[in-house]
Formats: C-alpha cells, sequence, structure tokens
C-alpha cells in the first residue's frame, strides 16, 4: 500500500489556505492605509507647527511672501523681512525643518502654493495658501480623512 494525500485531501487543504488568504490580507492593506494616515498626521502637525514659529518671528507674515519660496523660507536661513540669508548670524532665523515631508498617498514632496483644497488630487505633496497659511496634503482620499 502506497502512503501518500489524495488529490482530494490536497485540494482540501489548498481551499483552506485561501480562505485564510483572503482574511489576512485585507488587514494588511487596512494597517498599511492607517499608517499612512498617522504619518501624514504628524507630518500636517509638524509642518504647521513650523509656519506658525516663522510667522511669530517674521512679523505675522507667512512663509513664501518675503522673496523666498515656501520651502526655502521653511528650510533655509532667513532675515525678519523673509530674504533668504546665507548663514546664520544676528537676526536671522531658521531653518525650520531639515526638509519637506513626503506625502505617504502621493509619495510627493512639491508644494503647490496658493491652491485650492482639492485642486492638483494627487498631483503634489501639499497645498499651502499664502493669504490664510492653510497647509494641506494633496490628495483626496487624505482630505477626506483629515
Amino acid at each position: 500500500m502506497k502512503a501518500g494525500f489524495t488529490l482530494v485531501e490536497i485540494l482540501i487543504v489548498v481551499v483552506i489556505l485561501g480562505i485564510l488568504a483572503a482574511i489576512v490580507i485585507p488587514q494588511f492593506t487596512e494597517a498599511s492605509t492607517e499608517a499612512k494616515t498617522s504619518s501624514l498626521c504628524t507630518d500636517l502637525q509638524s509642518v504647521r507647527s513650523q509656519i506658525e514659529l516663522y510667522k511669530i518671528q517674521h512679523n505675522d507674515n507667512m512663509p513664501g511672501t518675503g522673496g523666498a519660496t515656501f520651502v526655502q523660507a521653511l528650510t533655509g536661513y532667513t532675515t525678519i523681512a523673509g530674504v533668504v540669508a546665507a548663514g546664520p548670524g544676528a537676526n536671522i532665523y531658521g531653518p525650520y525643518l531639515q526638509k519637506m515631508p513626503i506625502n505617504q498617498f502621493t509619495n510627493l514632496s512639491t508644494i503647490r502654493e496658493n491652491a485650492v483644497a482639492d485642486q492638483g488630487a494627487g498631483t503634489d505633496g501639499w497645498h499651502f495658501n499664502t493669504s490664510t497659511g492653510a497647509f494641506h496634503a494633496d490628495d483626496t482620499a487624505a482630505h477626506a480623512l483629515l
């Protein structure tokens, strides 16, 4: 008599493994989205707080309104007027961020200034309104979450 599995037994095992995979895989996808959302919230909070600090040190002016771009204003050195400075010194402020964070939903760190909240829908990393100071992620799915 030969020892081994029959075709029916192997089929039953394969079906059970398929059912388990169908249950487990969606949970990993959900965890990945939750991790991206959490990272996005942290990045938004960090950048928004640095924008506020910039405003305090620059006579209530927004980054990107004094001659430096938004990224230059937050990642470099600036004078109180918002003009790019060569380095640290007296009456020189910054940098507020080492680099612009990457939006986890679009994998981009680019900034679109003065954009409407849903404009772009994934073509940039972030939106910044120099008039209101609103800083948002550029992704319609992320907007629904935040």
